[in-house]
């Protein structure tokens, strides 16, 4: 881990929190130039979203890519964690699909297979770990869709635990698993302790009931990898800080107590037209507190 008094971590006695920055963010760049960037402006670790156009797993010069993505990180030091939230890679026609609780077999084999890929590349580069979602049900026997995502999970889980490589499952507003109590029942069928949890501090604030410090003490132990920006109650949209309703001093001081020493990294998917500006106010927002 880098020194805890660099400038880019939060730090307090025993406590250091990597600030990163999600590569969905970084679209219209190239993503050689966009970690160029979270270097500069600060930023320690990245969120890398494998895409179209970073790390495809399915593309003919992957090999030559990953080793570039391996020299760049070494270089900029950058810690990362892997994420697999990809819009249309595995389907140029549906959003976000094939999931693990798609209709057809071949549909969920391909997002394990896509899974077990990115596994091997957060293994291969040494990443905290590996986020991932349910996807969204849309049949009518929703007993169905979860002994799928059992199955899927397990899958998974069973070949990161073979590859030595963490999981971290996130809740997400409108798929079937969209709160961490819902987490917490697959978890409890997984059994394993590679299946961790990925806390979206927007998604807590847009979901759950609780505070989302409260939710951060009580999810704490499988807790993993944070996802950070800002949300209102009961609205799906990734808000620049100040744009929402969270107070992040409480987040923050949350996070601290409970010994948090991961990414936490910003996600604004939709602000890559600016991103040099909202990678700079992010930065600082962060720091600040």
């Amino acid at each position: 881990m880098a020194e805890s008094h660099s400038r880019n971590t939060i730090f307090c006695p025993g406590v250091v929190m990597l600030l990163g920055y999600n590569t969905n963010g970084l679209a219209f760049h190239r993503w050689q130039d966009g970690l160029e960037l979270l270097a500069e402006v600060g930023f320690q670790a990245v969120a890398i979203t494998v895409d179209q156009h970073c790390l495809n797993p399915f593309a003919p010069n992957f090999r030559d890519e990953f080793r570039e993505m391996q020299r760049l990180l070494g270089r900029c030091r950058l810690h990362s964690v892997i994420e697999t939230g990809a819009r249309f890679l595995l389907d140029p026609r549906q959003k976000h699909e094939p999931t693990l609780i798609s209709p057809t077999a071949e549909g969920r084999a391909r997002r394990v297979d896509f899974l077990c890929r990115c596994i091997d590349i957060a293994q291969e580069l040494n990443s905290d770990a590996v986020s991932f979602w349910s996807g969204v049900w849309r049949g009518d026997d929703e007993s169905l869709a979860w002994q799928w995502l059992f199955d899927g999970c397990r899958r998974v889980t069973d070949y990161a635990e073979q590859r030595g490589v963490q999981l971290a499952f996130e809740p997400e507003p409108g798929m079937l698993v969209e709160t961490n109590e819902q987490y917490g029942r697959v978890a409890e069928q997984i059994g394993s302790p590679r299946f961790g949890l990925t806390i979206d501090i927007g998604h807590v604030q847009c979901v759950e009931d609780d505070s989302i410090a409260d939710h951060l003490r009580r999810w704490a132990t499988p807790l993993c990898n944070v996802h950070i920006e800002d949300m209102r109650r009961g609205v799906h949209e990734h808000l620049r800080f100040g744009e929402g309703e969270i107070d992040f001093s409480p987040v923050m001081a949350a996070l601290r107590e409970i010994g948090y020493t991961g990414c936490v990294n910003v996600e604004l998917g939709r602000h890559s037209h600016m991103v040099p500006e909202v990678l700079r106010e992010s930065f600082e927002f962060l720091s600040r507190l």
